[in-house]
């Protein structure tokens, strides 16, 4: 059946990739967007302007779009890194709220929103399901703010009385837009070198190509369930196989090794973190419950070949 869907991040990585795939289905998709000019590009049936942090415009801008379907894919990751996370932080709790109760007053019936899978804690096997709890206590302030508000996030879209609620906890993101592209952040810091693995490399990582996590959100527009769903790939692996193999299929020379204890200092908390002690995510519930597998089952076929 097909719905009227309001899409917050619709100019975004996944939005992009969203709005045709949607509309394809017969959806008619209406994007929430702060500033018009960044849906240049995006075909769209409509458009309403709001800031997601101002509830009075995003109310406003919401009852116009009269949605039965509303996907929260807003994050802004842009600038300097704190300042990214900051603002997301804000989006994700803040932003959250307001596009919840503005879809009950609109009348919606069901709330999409993202969430990330590599927000659980280090503990445990290499990979943990939808249970395992999130790494609220992380000794760095930036990540301990990102599993908080992730974790209201959730919350406020299992816990909303009028709506359906379902969130997608993504793998880290791959293909056009994204870091992990070749002209990306990572794809060009591996390509040059310039990635050193530490050792041991025992962080897992759960990828995702981006076409999949939009294919995941049709399925979640579409699907009569909630609940909360890791959307990761097929092939979980450390940073000591994945990391190489990019490097090998970029082009460029091995990284090279370094201590474990000299990669947080060298790479930044996260990426150290990333690479010595996250851990992946299993994707059997999403499997389940809405029908979805991804089309691309495992990073090694496309992490270099978009």
């Amino acid at each position: 059946m097909t719905a009227r869907v309001l899409l917050a991040g619709a100019t975004g990585v996944i939005g992009r990739a969203l709005v045709p795939l949607l509309r394809a289905r017969g959806h008619q998709v209406t994007a929430l967007v702060r500033e018009p000019s960044r849906a240049a590009g995006v075909e769209l049936d409509d458009i309403v302007v709001a800031d997601a942090l101002d509830a009075g415009a995003v109310r406003a801008a919401v009852a116009a779009a009269r949605p039965e379907v509303v996907v929260h894919q807003l994050s802004t990751l842009r600038g300097p890194a704190a300042e990214g996370l900051a603002r997301t932080a804000r989006l994700r709790t803040e932003g959250t709220a307001h596009l919840i109760a503005a879809a009950e007053a609109a009348g919606a019936e069901r709330i999409v929103a993202q969430s990330i899978a590599f927000a659980t804690a280090p503990r445990g096997g290499p990979v943990l399901t939808e249970d395992a709890p999130l790494h609220l206590d992380a000794p760095d302030p930036g990540w301990a703010l990102t599993t908080r508000a992730v974790a209201e996030l959730e919350r406020r879209v299992l816990g909303t009385a009028r709506l359906t609620g379902v969130v997608l906890r993504y793998g880290t993101l791959y293909g056009p837009g994204t870091r992990y592209h070749r002209d990306g952040a990572i794809g060009a810091a591996v390509a040059r070198g310039r990635l050193p693995l530490p050792e041991p490399a025992a962080g897992v990582t759960s990828f995702l190509h981006v076409e999949d996590a939009a294919r995941a959100t049709v399925s979640a527009v579409e699907a009569d369930t909630g609940g909360v769903f890791n959307v990761v790939d097929d092939d979980p692996a450390e940073a000591a196989v994945w990391l190489p193999e990019y490097a090998r299929l970029l082009g460029a020379p091995p990284p090279r090794t370094v201590p474990a204890q000299l990669a947080e200092r060298m790479l930044g908390w996260l990426t150290g973190y990333q690479l010595t002690a996250m851990r992946g995510a299993a994707n059997d519930r999403v499997r389940q419950a809405l029908n979805w597998k991804p089309a691309t089952p495992s990073w090694r076929t496309r992490l270099a070949a978009d």
